[in-house]
């Protein structure tokens, strides 16, 4: 579009696509004046699906599973907290997309997501307080060496990925996700 056209009627629009030269007419579009005073419904936003349920009911288990694996052998393979993290808490949404967001956010309940996220936290600034109190730096995990034996990297690391990462990404993503999936109410201000 030239910048003549810019300042034309905002009632046609034209495609800037190379090869594409249609031109739509939106001043005849049909629009009902009133769609925006239609109630929203929170009860019930999706539809069942015996198919997408079955599908969710069969994958969990198996997601889930995946999810825990990468978490526990990151340090040792490919995968780690943050992968494992994610795949944990997207069970939850599989499980609210075919079971119904508002039913899944009764039975996780917003303490356990809260948990996830404060508890990673915790895991991850004791393992380094742990460190200091021990006369090290933070994060200085040999200082665990009398404790553990040579492989106190390898644990300080672990408790880090187990205890922090993968319970922080999973605790958020749960929470975002019911957060957003609560909307806004007319008014502009958060649904209750």
């Amino acid at each position: 579009m030239s910048d003549t056209d810019a300042n034309a009627d905002t009632d046609d629009v034209a495609s800037d696509t190379p090869g594409f030269d249609v031109e739509y007419d939106l001043s005849d579009a049909d629009v009902d004046p009133d769609a925006a005073d239609v109630e929203f419904d929170p009860v019930r936003p999706y539809t069942e699906s015996e198919i997408i349920m079955t599908t969710v009911r069969i994958v969990t288990p198996f997601v889930l599973t995946y999810g825990l694996y990468l978490t526990f052998h990151g340090a040792n393979s490919p995968g780690g907290g943050f992968q494992g993290g994610a795949l944990v808490g997207v069970v939850v949404l599989m499980l609210a997309f075919a079971f119904g967001i508002q039913p899944t956010r009764e039975w996780v309940g917003s303490g356990l997501m809260s948990g996830l996220a404060s508890g990673g936290v915790l895991a991850f600034v004791g393992v380094g307080l742990g460190t200091l109190a021990l006369g090290g730096t933070f994060l200085e995990y040999g200082r665990y060496e009398p404790f553990v034996g040579s492989d106190a990297t390898k644990w300080g690391m672990e408790a880090i990925e187990i205890g922090g990462v993968s319970a922080i990404v999973s605790g958020v993503i749960m929470g975002l996700f019911f957060l957003t999936a609560a909307g806004y109410d007319k008014s502009g201000g958060e649904d209750a």
